[in-house]
Order: structure tokens, then C-alpha cells, then sequence
């Protein structure tokens, strides 16, 4: 659709700005913009300050039938649950095309796209691919246009898209709610990639098969000339893998704690690889990451010297598993991005020595039972945190009958007060790990102000 004189209203314009990039787009699109959200006014003053240059309608207070009138699409923020809106339910009822800020993206993008998806490590994947083309782009023999980095990962590509080229790589994290949105879209993108697949969001699609379905619409509209890269093992539980695309699968070697790769080489041969990896960041989990994202490069002709030396400089990512400092002999990492129980157990599996253990927040639907039994096993001591925080203990509790000796286990419902804790706890030698395995809406807008708050506080203490 040609977005010029047509009334287009967003759905959300968010206390956090979440809406204002879209928002700002359609406008230089030539679009009649309504942006209607359920916060008052007030509430919203820093966000509608932001867009205080372009021409834009506003509704505060609640979304109403009437601003749907005349309405040629409806633009909604992924993290709306459609069928649960009276006013997205009514706009389907109208026939008023749905779409979303990376609908809109991707109906438009002239670049090849390489999507990245899973429960766990599709952020820190994501990055590594773009590490490692972007170091390749610099050198003798690169076949592509330029790499652009986008998506889930935070930077909205919508601005960029008359600079992408047909000969671009354009390297996008995509979560299961903009997939879920995608589905209608019937994109295959060139490379697909799903890092694994874990119980997660159950809250917003009810089911493990409905979560996995969502996923699946990275892969689901591939075609024959296009890749799939998916870790080693058959127990994902992914639907619809009998696609024409290529697949390409990878892991970590639990002996070697080398990167594995699996495939098809030109005569149709099965192959399997390892390759030694060097990595700043800690856990076998991230050189499963890292193989995974050889493999990509793999496909879009990198040769493995030019990966293996980009991941080496490779850093890592704020909020997942970044180091702090070290204090009185003990390390302290931020890991708020681990949002589920599966990724904060990844996380503390990362670690050799004793972990002291900072979980909970807000709940997404999920069972605390595997976490529980984890956290009994493998932790030195647990700070329980947040609107989670019984739930937790409770299954801790459970668990530590069936252990010889479980971890100390305090509960605690000041987040500064939980860190304190936790560095009374902790001995030279150990490890302090905020990893909620929770969402972080019960006292944080987000997970970054959450991992931002714990770094100030450890960074403050002398």
C-alpha cells in the first residue's frame, strides 16, 4: 500500500516511546497519523514531546471504535495480544488491514534478510552475525552490499530503508509476537536461524504448539534457494520442517567445548565439522551461539578465519552475561535479558565456581518447577525477588527434599536490598549473577532499566 493520503492509525504510542519511530515514518510516508493510546496525557507528555515537529492526531485515555472510521490500516505494537483487544477484534471485524513497525519493514525491504529467532541467545547470536559480516565487509573478496543490524536487538530499520540495497544483508532479530504478526506477510527470508526453542510466553499464546507456530513463520515460507540454520538437536519440537530451503544445523561440542557444524557439501555428502573457538564471554551455551553464527556466515561466503577472529573480539552485550567488576574477590554480572527460567538456567551453567543467584520479577505463565530443581541443585544461594518471588522459593523448597544439601534461600522485596544480600552471601572465589529468570514489570518498565539499576548499585559500593 501506498501510505501517502491514507488514514492510518497507530495503536500505542507507550510511556517509552515504542511507537514513536513507526509513528515519525508514516508521517514522511505522507500518511494521516491518529495515534491512540489508554495512558492519559500526561502520562505520555515526553513521548508526544518527541514527536512535537510532525503532524500527528492524538486520542488519550482509551481506544475507541469511532477513530477506526474511515481508518485504511492499523498499525499495532507487537506486544498487543490481538485477541484479546475489543479494539484490534473490532478493526478485523471492519476488514482494516492490521500491520505492525516491522510488517511495514519487511513489505518494503529490497535487502537480503538474514532472520534470527529462538527463546534463548537469539540477541547474542544476532549480534555475533553481525560482527562477523560487518569484519568481512571490510575485507578483500566481499560479494554483498552493506550489513545493516536490526530488529528485536533495538534499532528500528524503517528510516533505512531507502539506503538498503538489493545486495545488502540486512541481519534481523525477530520475536515470536513480530513472527506471529509476520505470518500473513509470507516472507521467507534468505537465511533462517532458530537458536532453540524453550517454554516461554506462554501468557501471550497460550500453548508450547502455538509459541512454536509463531516461530515457525521465519522458516514456513522459505524457498528451495534459501538456507535454514538450526541447532543439533531433534527434540526442538519446531513444526513445518519439510521445506525445500537448504538446512545447515550446528551445537557445541560437549567434550571438545568446540563450535559443531552439520551439513550438505556440493556432491549432497553429509559433513560434520568442529572448530575451535575463543570467546570473551563465558558458557558453552554461547560458543553454541557463536557456531551457530559461523554457519550463517558460512552461507553468505565468509571464510572461517575472518569469523573465528571477529567472535574472538566479540564482547558480548549489555544485560547478558555482562561482566560489572569485581569486588573483595567476587565477579559480578548483569544478566537481566534472561527473561525465562530456561535462560537464566543457561546462564548460571556458564559458571564454574559457586553462583549466587539473584531471581524473580514478573510472571509470564510459566512453570517454576525445572527452575526450582535447578537452582536447588546448582546454586550456592538463591535471592528471591519480585511478584515471583514465593513461587520460586516454593519450588526451591520442593526440590531440596530430594537433594542432599539445598542453597541458602532468602526471599526479599526491595531489589537494592536483594543485592545487598546476595554480596553478604557471597565468598572470594564467587559469583554473583542477577539472572531473574522473570520478566521485569513488577518494579521495572523494562529489563534494561532493571540490569542498568544493578550495575549502578554494585558500581556504587566501595
Amino acid at each position: 500500500m501506498n501510505l501517502a493520503g491514507k488514514r492510518v492509525v497507530v495503536m500505542g504510542l507507550g510511556r517509552f516511546g515504542g511507537g514513536i519511530g513507526v509513528t515519525r515514518w508514516l508521517c514522511g510516508e505522507g500518511a494521516r497519523v491518529l495515534v491512540t493510546d489508554q495512558a492519559s496525557a500526561d502520562d505520555l507528555r515526553e513521548s508526544v514531546a518527541q514527536l512535537a515537529d510532525v503532524l500527528v492526531e492524538y486520542r488519550f485515555g482509551a481506544h475507541e471504535s469511532a477513530d477506526l472510521d474511515g481508518c485504511d490500516r492499523l498499525v499495532v505494537s507487537p506486544a498487543v495480544d490481538k485477541a484479546k483487544s475489543p479494539f484490534v477484534q473490532e478493526a478485523m471485524r471492519r476488514g482494516i488491514a492490521l500491520s505492525s513497525e516491522m510488517n511495514l519493514f519487511l513489505e518494503r525491504c529490497r535487502g537480503r534478510i538474514i532472520g534470527v529467532t529462538g527463546s534463548v541467545g537469539k540477541s547474542t547470536t544476532t549480534a555475533m552475525i553481525g560482527a562477523i559480516l560487518d569484519a568481512a565487509s571490510k575485507a578483500r573478496g566481499w560479494n554483498h552490499g552493506r550489513v545493516w543490524l536490526g530488529g528485536n536487538i533495538g534499532k528500528s530499520l524503517l528510516d533505512d530503508l531507502p539506503s538498503i540495497a538489493p545486495r545488502d544483508l540486512v541481519v534481523l532479530e525477530l520475536s515470536s509476537f513480530q513472527l506471529e504478526d509476520a505470518g500473513p506477510l509470507r516472507i521467507g527470508p534468505h537465511v533462517a536461524m532458530v537458536t532453540n526453542l524453550r517454554e516461554n510466553h506462554l501468557d501471550r499464546h497460550g500453548t508450547m504448539h502455538a509459541y512454536a507456530s509463531a516461530k515457525a513463520n521465519i522458516y514456513r515460507h522459505q524457498h528451495a534457494d534459501n538456507w535454514l540454520v538450526l541447532p543439533f538437536s531433534s527434540a526442538e519440537a519446531l513444526p513445518d520442517l519439510t521445506g525445500p530451503q537448504r538446512v545447515y544445523r550446528f551445537g557445541a561440542d560437549d567434550k571438545s567445548g568446540g563450535a559443531g557444524l552439520e551439513y550438505q557439501d556440493n556432491n549432497g555428502v553429509p559433513r560434520r565439522e568442529t572448530l575451535s573457538v575463543s570467546l570473551k564471554i563465558p558458557g558453552l551455551h554461547n560458543v553454541q551461539n557463536a557456531a551457530g553464527a559461523v554457519a550463517v556466515a558460512r552461507i553468505c561466503g565468509v571464510e572461517d578465519a575472518t569469523s573465528l577472529a571477529a567472535l574472538a573480539e566479540f564482547g558480548g552485550l549489555v544485560h547478558r552475561l555482562e561482566f560489572v567488576r569485581e569486588l573483595d574477590g567476587v565477579q559480578y554480572y548483569n544478566d537481566s535479558k534472561a527473561t525465562s527460567p530456561e535462560a537464566a538456567m543457561t546462564s548460571i551453567r556458564a559458571f564454574a565456581c559457586p553462583v549466587v543467584a539473584l531471581v524473580g520479577g514478573s510472571d509470564k505463565g510459566g512453570s517454576f518447577e525445572a527452575f526450582g530443581q535447578f537452582l536447588a541443585r546448582q546454586a550456592k544461594a538463591v535471592v528471591c525477588m519480585g511478584e515471583t518471588r514465593e513461587r520460586i522459593a516454593a519450588a526451591i523448597r520442593t526440590a531440596v527434599s530430594d537433594c542432599a544439601r539445598g542453597p541458602v534461600l532468602i526471599l526479599s522485596d526491595d531489589f537494592a536490598n536483594a543485592i545487598g544480600t546476595a554480596r553478604e552471601l557471597a565468598k572470594p572465589g564467587d559469583v554473583v549473577l542477577v539472572s531473574p529468570g522473570c520478566a521485569s514489570y513488577d518494579w521495572f518498565k523494562n529489563y534494561e532499566q532493571r540490569g542498568d539499576r544493578f550495575r549502578e548499585i554494585v558500581n556504587g559500593w566501595k
